[in-house]
């Protein structure tokens, strides 16, 4: 793989995609503690002064950005081979969607049995640590699966948002920034709550936009500088002056959060975060052109995804296992508990690897398709209807767990959502999903 690169793949991007996944992995390894009673909580939430690493750690933006770009270019493959648009929404979106949901629902399937196995064992009813974590997990592990949700939701839109793109480059970013922003004022200045949900897809699609803008040449360094300086400088600005919380990933008891929904500020760390991705292409580009280097992303790559979705199976898997043996945990922020995160990285990092090993076959690309891609009409708005319907269920089944047998309800936008609803609207997106597949044989 590493010799048969191109000489013009920007190769950037591709270390952009796998070093914001890991920066999560190690993000959450970091973050996720346990108090002295057992209790699974935020360390930064613990020691409020670790919480500016955030404005570093807080990488989500830069996979959107990627995702830009990668969504660039399968769209301009696309239109190569079908000038008439028919059939491309469907094509485009059914392979973006089938590479996410193939890993995800094998995530799923395993979280399920456990879910089942732990209710019908009494573990989750059990009292004590035990039982206490092990309901934890069954709703605190499936919520990095909002990532997947959105992002689906990001996919969805790419081929209007490359249109839009085309016709006004930069002004596109620009108004979603400004949409954004009015979103907040309403949402804070006494407007209702759900309104801040609208931020879901313009502080993402805002983001994702400007891979657009780098696939087409237009983020030039010195714009990077521009967009590094401007987005931290509004971001100081909002935490200083504004409603928003300092860390830019949730925290447990927080009356504001940055990211549930994301807000402007959060918006404007992404856009300072991804101008310092553009200042660096440059030297990152002379720095991957040395095989050695390049050979490390070519290796971490396939794994990347897999590594996501399994990190925080391997932390609760770890924290069971230590509540069970009666592992003493040091005060969080502690010396103690500086000194023992070498070690204890070291066990996640081999139970992660296992689980990746175990499950990384999920995660490779579709079987190809036809050359030819589908003629009949109304497949195109089948596959947004899927969108629409895999969007919400993904999401619900982020936030309700996937404790079906316990099957207790949890607040999603206007009411309660059990995960068996979550799950049945889930499968409903995939049964559509499914119709959109086309006909005829299938290249090599």
């Amino acid at each position: 793989m590493e010799a048969a690169t191109p000489a013009d793949r920007d190769r950037w991007v591709d270390t952009l995609r796998v070093g914001s996944l890991l920066v999560v992995v190690l993000g959450h390894w970091l973050m996720v503690a346990l108090t002295p009673d057992g209790r699974i909580t935020n360390a930064l939430a613990v020691v409020p002064a670790l919480q500016p690493l955030t404005w570093l750690l807080q990488v989500m933006p830069l996979f959107f950005l990627v995702g830009g770009v990668a969504h660039a270019h399968t769209l301009e493959s696309l239109e190569r081979r079908s000038p008439s648009g028919r059939g491309r929404y469907a094509a485009f979106f059914r392979r973006r969607a089938t590479r996410l949901l193939r890993p995800t629902l094998a995530f799923l399937a395993v979280w399920v049995a456990i879910g089942v196995l732990a209710d019908l064992s009494g573990l989750t009813s059990r009292p004590g640590d035990a039982g206490r974590l092990a309901r934890d997990a069954l709703v605190t592990v499936p919520q990095l699966l909002w990532f997947v949700g959105i992002y689906l939701g990001a996919c969805a839109f790419a081929p209007l948002m490359r249109r839009l793109h085309r016709w006004w480059g930069l002004r596109v970013v620009a108004v979603l920034v400004a949409l954004a922003v009015v979103v907040d004022v309403v949402r804070f200045g006494g407007g209702p709550e759900l309104v801040g949900n609208l931020n879901f897809a313009l502080v993402w699609l805002a983001l994702h936009q400007l891979g657009f803008a780098w696939r087409d040449e237009l983020l030039t360094t010195g714009r990077g500088w521009a967009m590094a300086v401007a987005g931290y400088g509004a971001m100081g600005l909002a935490v200083a002056l504004g409603p928003y919380p300092t860390s830019m990933v949730g925290l447990p008891g927080e009356a504001v959060s940055n990211m549930a929904p994301p807000t402007a500020a959060l918006l404007a760390q992404g856009v300072g975060i991804c101008g310092l991705a553009v200042v660096l292409r440059p030297v990152m580009a002379r720095v991957l052109s040395r095989p050695p280097v390049w050979r490390g992303v070519v290796v971490a790559g396939p794994f990347a995804m897999t590594a996501f979705l399994w990190h925080l199976t391997a932390l609760m898997t770890v924290l069971l296992g230590m509540s069970a043996l009666d592992v003493s945990q040091p005060p969080i922020a502690s010396a103690a508990w500086w000194l023992s995160r070498p070690l204890l990285f070291a066990v996640l990092a081999a139970v992660t690897t296992v689980l990746v090993a175990l499950f990384v076959r999920f995660d490779r690309a579709p079987r190809p398709e036809p050359a030819a891609l589908e003629g009949r009409r109304w497949v195109d708005p089948l596959a947004a209807a899927s969108a629409a319907v895999l969007f919400f269920g993904i999401l619900m089944v982020s936030i309700v767990g996937v404790d079906v047998l316990g099957n207790r309800p949890v607040f999603f936008l206007v009411g309660d959502v059990t995960p068996v609803v979550g799950f049945a609207v889930l499968a409903i997106g995939l049964l559509l999903l499914r119709a959109t597949r086309p006909r005829g044989p299938r290249i090599d």
